[in-house]
């Protein structure tokens, strides 16, 4: 991976995902998009994903989406929560941006700027 590669997984309908993606083209850089609700990651990618961005499924888990709160998931452990995610991609918190430099969930938008 280059520090040119990016990848942004993205739901167009979140305004802090579409900040973050009008910052990477903003910089000349053409993105990978991944509309995640679309093709979401396999559970191995999205825990991958987490770790390499510091986060626990708790951390990158949606908890304002009424699904969260009707599979009862505040009670739930990471695996439940992972299992959820996969489950349900609308859970997932997004963006999820990966670089050379690392991954990392872009709320506010602004900081996927340190990534490039």
């Amino acid at each position: 991976m280059t520090e040119r590669d990016v990848t942004i997984y993205h739901n167009p309908k979140c305004s802090n995902s579409r900040g973050a993606l009008e910052l990477i083209r903003a910089a000349g850089i053409t993105p990978t998009v991944i509309e995640y609700l679309e093709t979401p990651p396999s559970r191995a990618e999205l825990a991958d994903l987490l770790r390499r961005a510091g986060l626990t499924p708790r951390e990158a888990i949606r908890t304002k989406e009424t699904l969260y709160r009707e599979l009862n998931l505040a009670a739930a452990d990471d695996d439940a929560m992972l299992d959820a995610m996969i489950a349900h991609p609308v859970l997932i918190e997004r963006p999820l941006v990966v670089t050379a430099k690392g991954v990392r969930l872009c709320r506010p938008p602004e900081r996927v700027l340190d990534l490039f």
